[in-house]
């Protein structure tokens, strides 16, 4: 439940919370499930794993098929331009449209998925897709252009705001390091192997046959999510209609000074033994039936004119919390660094003196792919262990800002791979110059895309699905921006300048974690007050 006004407490602000019963001791010191599951073997944080990772892999299905449409029309436009006869620059300019589309896209759809649950949404919006799959196979004029890459765009900005609702639903904080390593991971598939294999489609079947093989995948994932994709959103106030009783608060009862040190000890041990013990499930409590766990919608008894709301609230979040700010700027100049290479290879690398075809520009998606594959094997497991060993440190408390410092690690990589890629195609170097650079930069996005998306979840998790949506804006926003200034500021100062003053400003922007890791916990005290404002606001939300 949301924290009233009088229990906040600067020391206990949202997102710091014990995952560690220091009780026990050695090896068999046991992680405390935050958030605290219920009772109800329905609550998706009680499901068997392999539930929730039969969800998430539906899920991370999803995102792979969205970024691939999105990202896969940058091969065609050689064959495209010769066919239909438009010319680079408005290619460009779609692609800058969907940028720009992915912005609004959460703000009008996520009030629905708030509403009517996560199931419907992913089941329309495959559906949706798949038809736009065969809007683009069909496609003849300037008109068809621009509304496919707009439409597509709109429908494809809820693969990054329902994920993160879907995580929050049904991971603990101390998995979601890994499970938003391997969403990012899943992303890239998107954005780097579709080029590549719609690359070697165009070639072998013409440009067409891409878009008719991407609606052949949304119906099998169209089909999957209708018989295998189960309902995650859960009200954790109530069970069976029946309210929830109040649970252990999470921070230790305050301790007067005067105790004597040995009685400090007793007390707190004699305070965490009777306060994080595990939740048993009520196995009273029915279990949903195949049908119900798979019904179309569910429907929160909130009305709708509440719940619309949430189409302007993630613009006050946004503006209102340093943290969502901050970690949206830093995932937004994350995405550029992968969409704005990905434009330059089409516009430049088809020129001498590389004079690449659909295919060769396509295999250039290997090396940011096996860079993304690294830097997910490193740092997926290193997230979540890297934080139990800090929250292990800090006598089993967990703070939200132990996640940056892997970010912080891995920053130089950026700035080195665009460097690398920019002044190479600029020089005309051996093509192993820019796809090494390319690599490098991926391998040190990972951790950065991860650190902020997780560092959100774990430090708003009641207000995640508002903070996504603007944090997608922002996200987007950056990457329009780029994308729409990239040719004409090549053309002023040139690609070598042009990918300098990229990397430094990448570099200076990813420099911010580190006041974060020192002040970070400083901003969600002083704001905790708004945060509880906001979180009693959203629909059956849970702390972390």
């Amino acid at each position: 439940m949301p924290l009233s006004q009088s229990s906040l407490d600067p020391e206990w602000p949202p997102g710091t919370v014990r995952i560690e019963d220091l009780s026990q001791t050695g090896d068999t010191a046991e992680v405390i499930l935050q958030p605290n599951p219920t009772r109800d073997p329905n609550d998706p944080l009680n499901w068997p794993l392999w539930r929730k990772n039969l969800n998430f892999g539906l899920v991370c299905y999803y995102v792979v098929m969205v970024l691939a449409l999105i990202d896969v029309a940058t091969v065609t436009w050689g064959p495209v331009n010769l066919e239909l006869g438009f010319s680079y620059a408005i290619l460009n300019d779609s692609y800058a449209a969907g940028c720009g589309a992915l912005c609004v896209g959460g703000l009008f759809l996520v009030p629905f998925a708030l509403k009517y649950g996560r199931r419907p949404i992913y089941i329309f919006s495959t559906a949706i897709q798949c038809g736009i799959s065969i809007w683009s196979a069909k496609m003849q004029n300037f008109a068809d252009l621009m509304l496919v890459n707009i439409l597509s765009c709109i429908v494809g900005a809820l693969a990054e705001v329902l994920v993160q609702m879907t995580v929050a639903d049904v991971y603990y904080v101390h998995q979601r390091g890994l499970t938003n390593t391997i969403y990012f991971w899943f992303m890239t598939v998107g954005t780097t192997l579709a080029p590549l294999a719609g690359g070697f489609i165009t070639q072998s079947q013409g440009w067409r046959w891409v878009w008719w093989w991407m609606a052949i995948l949304f119906g099998v994932g169209l089909g999957a999510f209708i018989f295998l994709y189960e309902e995650t959103m859960f009200d954790a106030s109530r069970i069976e209609g029946v309210p929830v009783p109040e649970r252990n608060d999470p921070k230790p009862t305050p301790i007067k000074e005067d105790i004597e040190p040995s009685a400090l000890e007793k007390s707190m041990s004699t305070q965490e033994a009777h306060s994080y013990q595990a939740v048993e499930i009520d196995y009273s409590i029915p279990v949903k039936s195949y049908r119900k766990k798979l019904a179309l919608w569910a429907n929160s008894p909130v009305p709708f004119s509440e719940v619309a709301k949430h189409c302007y609230q993630p613009f006050l979040i946004l503006f209102s919390f340093p943290g969502v700010f901050f970690m949206a700027l830093v995932y937004g100049l994350m995405t550029a660094c992968t969409t704005v290479p990905v434009t330059t290879l089409s516009s430049v690398m088809t020129l001498p003196p590389y004079n690449f075809g659909a295919s060769q520009i396509g295999l250039m998606g290997l090396p940011p792919f096996i860079g993304t594959t690294l830097g997910a094997l490193i740092c997926g497991p290193l997230s979540d262990s890297i934080a139990l060993f800090l929250a292990k440190r800090n006598g089993g408390i967990f703070e939200p800002e132990m996640r940056l410092w892997l970010a912080l690690a891995f920053t130089p990589l950026i700035p080195a791979g665009l460097f690398m890629f920019g002044i190479g195609l600029n020089n005309g170097s051996h093509w192993l110059l820019p796809a090494f650079g390319l690599g490098v930069c991926s391998v040190g996005v990972v951790p950065a895309s991860s650190a902020a998306l997780t560092y959100l979840t774990d430090s708003y998790t009641e207000i995640i699905a508002d903070s996504i949506v603007g944090v997608t804006f922002i996200r987007n926003l950056i990457s329009t921006i780029f994308v729409f200034a990239l040719q004409p500021w090549c053309n002023r100062v040139g690609l070598t300048w042009f990918y300098v003053t990229f990397g430094l400003i990448v570099t200076v922007a990813l420099s911010g974690n580190l006041l974060f890791i020192y002040y970070g916990k400083m901003f969600r005290a002083r704001l905790a007050g708004a945060y509880n404002h906001y979180s009693q606001k959203q629909l059956g939300s849970r702390p972390a």
